[in-house]
């Protein structure tokens, strides 16, 4: 018998690709503190942030006499990393348009982590993704904004939206921009026992 999914997280995207992976799952979305710590790499960032999301989804469900002791909690950060800088979402227009005019015409990282917590022990990846945007010009981003999907995603923009028109090259994991990666979630699931 398969072990039961818990998703920590509320990502749309991330619920979309486990259905495409026809994994059955239950959503229990994670409520932690996303600031970085003083130094921390994105690396280090986005790995401690999956980690720590499972890890109060755990809590929160046991809290609530609502956690499966056979389950397996599943959860993942994703972040960019500009010139070793951490990326993440826009605080409002001009953040957006900074984000964007910093990327334009130049190569970043899109980094995801997936963490997977059972009863007895956690396993945490990171895949990395390099993206190479086209050059944008101001009015391209403006227009970009007001079709909203810019203002809650990391670094500003969707790739399998509207965004996805700005990117000349990606080497990697397209699933992972998206928000999981498709083959090491699998991997990583399989490993704890879940198997579809």
């Amino acid at each position: 018998m398969t072990k039961p999914v818990v998703l920590a997280s509320a990502s749309p995207r991330r619920t979309a690709l486990l259905k495409q992976m026809q994994i059955p799952h239950i959503v229990f979305p994670a409520d932690i503190d996303e600031s970085p710590q003083p130094n921390e790499t994105p690396l280090a960032l986005v790995s401690r942030l999956a980690s720590e999301k499972a890890v109060a989804v755990k809590a929160k469900l046991i809290a609530s006499g609502q956690y499966d002791a056979n389950s397996v909690i599943l959860a993942s950060d994703t972040l960019i990393s500009f010139c070793g800088t951490s990326v993440g979402k826009p605080t409002d227009k001009a953040d957006s348009k900074r984000i964007l005019k910093m990327l334009s015409g130049k190569t970043h990282e899109v980094l995801t982590s997936i963490s997977v917590l059972s009863n007895v022990k956690q396993n945490t990846q990171v895949v990395t993704t390099s993206v190479t945007f086209a050059a944008l010009t101001d009015e391209q981003i403006d227009a970009y904004w007001e079709t909203g999907e810019p203002a809650d995603k990391a670094g500003s923009y969707a790739i399998q939206g509207i965004g996805g028109e700005f990117v000349v090259s990606i080497n990697g994991s397209a699933s992972a921009v998206i928000g999981l990666p498709l083959y090491e979630t699998r991997q990583l699931l399989n490993a704890f026992g879940v198997v579809s």
